[in-house]
């Protein structure tokens, strides 16, 4: 499940809808792979910030990064459980990736919009703050490509996913009805 997605100059202005100062600084642009810094909007002091993070949480036993958790478990994961009580974020999007059967990658971007918020939460380890994408079952638009997709939440539901202590459980069920378009596919190549 959506093993990378992508940030530009039009999905900032969406971003600036929600975080009143943004500091331009803290906005990664370009396409993000899991295990790097990406830009984050969490609350802190009971405000909408954009923050750096990065995207995984350390595998147990240090194998590797746990880049997804899904939504209808996450609450039951001794792993996850308290960072979705207390720690949500949101995370900015143009689109994001998925590969179909033939290791084709292939891009989603909401229908007629600039940008998607995908539901996350977040959690400090070793002095840096790292975040994990929540996935749900795939909507029409996706499931012939792969079975899960991110949580992508709308403006109003990404304040909602933020701020309200007793609407987050109910958006942890919500189905994503958002008509996504393809913008195709490119080969992925992996060098060995």
């Amino acid at each position: 499940m959506c093993g990378r997605y992508y940030v530009d100059d039009e999905m900032a202005r969406e971003i600036e809808k929600i975080v009143r100062q943004l500091d331009r600084k803290l906005l990664i642009k370009g396409e993000i792979y899991p295990g790097q810094k990406a830009s984050v909007i969490a609350r802190d002091a009971g405000e909408a910030v954009l923050r750096q993070m990065d995207w995984g949480y350390p595998a147990p036993q240090n194998k590797g990064l746990v880049i997804n958790a899904r939504s209808e478990s996450a609450l039951q994961k001794r792993m996850f459980s308290e960072s979705v009580m207390n720690r949500r974020c949101v995370i900015p999007a143009r689109r994001f990736y998925e590969w179909d059967k033939d290791k084709n990658k292939i891009a989603f971007q909401p229908e007629g919009k600039t940008g998607m918020f995908l539901a996350g939460f977040w959690k400090r380890f070793s002095e840096e703050d790292h975040f994990i994408i929540l996935t749900t079952d795939a909507n029409a638009s996706v499931r012939p490509v792969h079975n899960r997709m991110p949580l992508i939440l709308d403006e109003e539901r990404s304040r909602a996913w933020l701020e309200d202590e007793k609407k987050y459980e109910q958006l942890l069920g919500l189905q994503p009805d958002t008509p996504l378009e393809k913008e195709g596919f490119m080969q992925q190549s992996l060098p060995f």
